[in-house]
């Protein structure tokens, strides 16, 4: 199995990077003749969610640490640690919060400036780049303009746009578009998916491989999908308005718990044990009786250490958590867009296959009842929203839900 296997729908994407790692690996000292051949220091990958412009950039970096010719072979050691990210000369950067902050970058930079210790390359990985704070940007420019020789740095976008001019134009751009439902299910038909099953995930995911899987897979996301979809129906008064936004928001803070939970509370349990806070062993209370005595002084600023290092990881999965719950919500906006946009297709007679069809019925009520310029109105909402949550994620979601589910209803 190749490591581009996993690029669905994306034959050319394919094609210039496995070029690039082939030339990087002919001439592994011969930097401008590798320039010439595609290969370069740092590129951009960017992409809808769903393209796989973060599995793009992995498999970039499997081949081009890749041990054998041509390189991507998915099996040697050199692709197995990079696809399994345990590779000693590949640097991961995945932001889990609202944002990218200065610290990680930082780190980032300082591993580019060593030479790679068991591949040819050493790889920075940097995904969702459109997160970096401006302090976080500006300390990656300064690397990008000055890379060292052995190292490349791969960053991952939505489009070119969410990134800072100064920092594209230094970037070799990929970009990858959604694969075609049809290409999303013949590989969920190859993972042992019935062929109905696998056509209707691909469809009502929208190209969306890892989403297609799930809701192939899993039987509470395609519950969680129905009972998005049956949200317009919902909507008859004021109070029906208010109450579908509020299990929405629900069901997004209920994501986050699920996902997040016990997650946090290992993290916070494994710092305490680092810290020393709170532990009542008798081993760790004998230590303490044998150790010279610290002083009020130390054991104040001690506290005040924990005390710190437990705020600042607290805020980390806050904002981590309110991710999560913005995730959730984008993707059910995303589920109610491809609704409304079936409606439209049946009023105005297009063509073009349905995205939810097993919620038809619904969709054809909706259209013989309403005009085309009220379901565009109510998809215009939508799609507003979604802008809404993603450039300014302080809002309170539950207003924006609210404020939704009301135009909804007015049309």
């Amino acid at each position: 199995m190749s490591v581009w296997d996993v690029l669905v729908g994306q034959a050319s994407i394919v094609e210039t990077l496995s070029g690039a790692a082939a030339a990087a690996d002919v001439v592994p000292d011969a930097t401008r003749a590798a320039v010439r051949s595609g290969m370069t220091h740092s590129w951009l990958f960017t992409g809808p969610a769903g393209s796989g412009r973060s599995m793009a950039a992995r498999a970039f970096a499997a081949a081009l640490n890749c041990e054998n010719v041509p390189p991507g072979c998915g099996g040697c050691n050199g692709c197995h640690t990079v696809l399994t990210d345990t590779a000693a000369d590949l640097r991961t950067i995945r932001p889990e919060g609202l944002s990218l902050g200065v610290k990680d970058v930082r780190e980032l930079v300082r591993d580019a400036a060593t030479a790679p210790t068991s591949g040819r390359w050493r790889v920075l990985l940097l995904e969702d780049a459109d997160r970096l704070t401006d302090q976080a940007a500006n300390a990656l420019l300064k690397a990008l303009e000055e890379p060292a020789e052995r190292s490349v740095f791969l960053l991952c976008a939505p489009s070119v746009d969410d990134v800072l001019p100064t920092i594209r134009s230094r970037c070799r751009v990929v970009a990858l578009r959604l694969p075609l439902p049809a290409d999303v299910a013949a590989v969920l038909e190859r993972d042992g998916i019935s062929p109905d099953v696998a056509r209707l995930a691909a469809r009502a995911a929208q190209g969306h491989l890892r989403r297609a899987r799930l809701l192939a897979a899993d039987e509470q996301a395609r519950a969680r999908r129905a009972e998005v979809l049956r949200i317009p129906t919902r909507l008859r008064r004021t109070g029906d308005c208010l109450a579908a936004a509020a299990d929405l928001v629900a069901a997004a803070n209920g994501d986050a718990d699920a996902a997040n939970t016990a997650r946090d509370e290992a993290e916070a349990e494994a710092l305490k044990t680092a810290l020393g806070v709170g532990a009542t062993s008798s081993g760790t209370a004998a230590k303490r009786a044998r150790a010279p005595k610290a002083g009020a002084k130390g054991r104040a600023m001690t506290v005040r250490g924990a005390a710190g290092a437990l705020k600042e990881l607290e805020k980390t999965q806050k904002s981590r958590g309110r991710r999560t719950v913005l995730d959730s919500l984008d993707q059910a906006l995303v589920d109610l867009a491809g609704w409304y946009r079936d409606v439209l297709v049946l009023q105005l007679g297009a063509p073009v296959d349905a995205v939810h069809p097993d919620h038809g019925e619904g969709a054809l009520r909706l259209a013989r009842s309403s005009a085309p310029e009220q379901t565009l109105r109510r998809l215009e909402a939508v799609l507003r929203s979604r802008r809404s949550l993603a450039e300014n994620p302080g809002l309170v979601p539950l207003l924006t839900v609210e404020a939704l589910t009301l135009a909804l209803r007015a049309g």
